[in-house]
């Protein structure tokens, strides 16, 4: 059987003897009350009836015991009853007072149970206190490892998405390094060949330039020893001009290339360098706020393991507690069995106390009869 149901056991049996004493001590006393009443001094009939009655009430309640004690499983009232049946049957053969010595018995074994019953309703309110309390505590650090759990996984969440945003910055930039340093190599690239265009070209410009200065002092010359061919020298120093014109657009255009050129990348380049400082202090930033974040996580932590062993020992004391008070926590069905015992008790000893004072009445009525025609 488990606790509660031998606590359950114990519980209606106690009742049981309970209104079984009670019954019983009413009888005696009544029983007792009746037997002083009578008159030694009277004939033998009427003194062993008396006797007969008496030591009958006495096993009555001798039996009463018994069959509660049988009935509820009581050891307690078994011995009660074991006890009564030897005073009696003891008195019988030495003439002592039984009444008396059965009155005690049941007056100890009522003693006994009063006392008990006081015990268990004291250990009741104590178990009633203790449960409350250590419940309202199993409660209250339940809800704040609860709650400090819920800021831990929120510290824990904000610290892994700024870990993701650096991991993310990071990756922009090495990006953006990785860009500038092909717009560095490419600007590179463009300035060298500029470079050595723009002085082919320069120099192409230059070797024009002489041959027109050549040319049109020569035929400028009035002094020369042969005739020269105007017409020639005129297609030739116009081409010469055109190649000239052109070398010298060529040129501009080369050099206006390389200023916008350059001008672009001079733009990107201080863009990207904003961009890199704007996105490396952003890092900063977010490595500082997760680091404090998984720090101030680590410590909130050691409180949770600092309330959790609190917990711990809230519950190990509950489940002592619990296996002290609940499994012998009294229900109402166990109340309503014990009151319907000790009612049952009750009423049998006012059954066997009207039994007796009318008996004892009409006894008592035909004793005086006796006397006074004796």
């Amino acid at each position: 059987m488990t606790k509660a149901e031998d606590f359950e056991a114990e519980t209606k049996s106690r009742g049981e003897e309970l209104g079984a004493l009670a019954a019983a001590k009413q009888a005696l006393a009544e029983s007792t009350a009746g037997a002083d009443a009578l008159s030694y001094g009277l004939d033998q009939v009427s003194f062993l009836q008396t006797a007969s009655r008496a030591g009958a009430r006495q096993y009555d309640a001798a039996r009463l015991v018994r069959k509660l004690a049988e009935k509820t499983g009581s050891k307690g009232l078994a011995l009660l009853a074991q006890r009564i049946s030897n005073v009696i049957r003891a008195g019988s053969k030495s003439g002592d007072d039984v009444f008396a010595k059965v009155k005690g018995l049941i007056q100890d074994m009522l003693e006994k149970l009063e006392a008990e019953a006081e015990a268990d309703a004291t250990k009741k309110a104590y178990c009633d206190k203790e449960l409350a309390e250590t419940n309202g505590k199993k409660s209250d650090k339940t809800i704040e490892i609860e709650k400090l759990s819920t800021q831990i996984d929120q510290m824990s969440a904000k610290s892994a998405t700024l870990k993701e945003e650096v991991a993310a910055l990071g990756q922009a930039l090495g990006d953006l390094a990785t860009s500038q340093a092909q717009m560095d190599k490419l600007r590179a690239e463009e300035k060298e060949l500029y470079t050595k265009n723009s002085a082919e070209l320069v120099q192409g410009l230059n070797g024009v330039k002489m041959a027109l200065k050549v040319l049109n002092e020569y035929y400028a010359k009035a002094d020369k020893a042969h005739a020269a061919n105007e017409g020639g020298s005129s297609g030739i120093i116009g081409l010469l001009e055109v190649v000239e014109s052109d070398f010298t657009k060529g040129s501009a255009e080369m050099t206006a290339t390389e200023e916008s050129a350059v001008s672009t990348y001079e733009q990107a380049t201080k863009e990207n360098e904003i961009e890199k400082a704007t996105k490396e202090q952003d890092v900063k930033y977010k490595v500082k706020e997760s680091t404090e974040l998984d720090a101030t996580a680590a410590e909130t932590g050691t409180d949770r393991s600092g309330v959790q062993a609190e917990l711990d020992a809230v519950l190990e004391y509950l489940r002592k507690i619990e296996g002290d008070c609940i499994a012998k926590a009294e229900t109402h069905e166990e109340r309503k069995a014990r009151f319907e015992a000790e009612l049952a008790g009750c009423k049998e000893a006012l059954r066997i106390l009207e039994e007796e004072t009318a008996a004892s009445l009409i006894q008592r009525g035909v004793l005086r009869g006796v006397r006074r025609h004796a």
